[in-house]
């Protein structure tokens, strides 16, 4: 235990120890400039421009266009540029698919694999390519009055036209 005391009064003793460091001429011994220092005082002096140095650079580095020529940083512009790509690429990889199952299903016309079934570019799109089939071929009663009543409607609206174009 004494040892470790000792070596650390020894320690303390020579980080407060007085030195000058003095600049002279060296043709005439003059003087130039002088300053009384410590082992800690330069200690803590060398610290402190270290960390300044290392905060200043980060500064730099991390709010000024230089970071662009680190490796691994890419330009705000880059950024910009690779994030509008990327929509553009979805929202065509989407047109392609909607393209596809058109296609398909003008393929399946042609070849004669569906039934009286309206294809329609709108509902192929709505649907993702998937076919609806149908499920009652007869109409129900509710349909079959609104036709009747369509059709009294045209009946009266062309007698109507007849009548004044006389």
């Amino acid at each position: 235990m004494p040892e470790k005391s000792q070596k650390r009064q020894i320690l303390k003793k020579k980080l407060f120890t007085k030195n000058r460091l003095v600049i002279l001429n060296e043709d005439t011994f003059e003087e130039i400039f002088s300053l009384r220092l410590t082992l800690m005082n330069v200690f803590v002096v060398a610290s402190i421009g270290a960390i300044l140095i290392i905060t200043f650079t980060t500064y730099i580095i991390a709010f000024t266009p230089l970071r662009e020529y680190i490796p691994g940083y890419a330009s705000t512009k880059l950024r910009q540029e690779a994030t509008e790509l990327a929509l553009k690429s979805d929202s065509l990889a989407l047109a392609l698919k909607k393209n596809d199952a058109y296609l398909k299903s003008v393929v399946k016309v042609l070849n004669g694999d569906l039934e009286y079934e309206k294809i329609n570019k709108d509902s192929i799109m709505s649907s993702d390519n998937v076919s609806k089939t149908i499920e009652n071929d007869a109409p129900s009663k509710a349909e079959l009055q609104l036709r009747e009543q369509v059709l009294q409607e045209e009946k009266m609206l062309s007698k109507d036209k007849k009548k004044s174009k006389k």
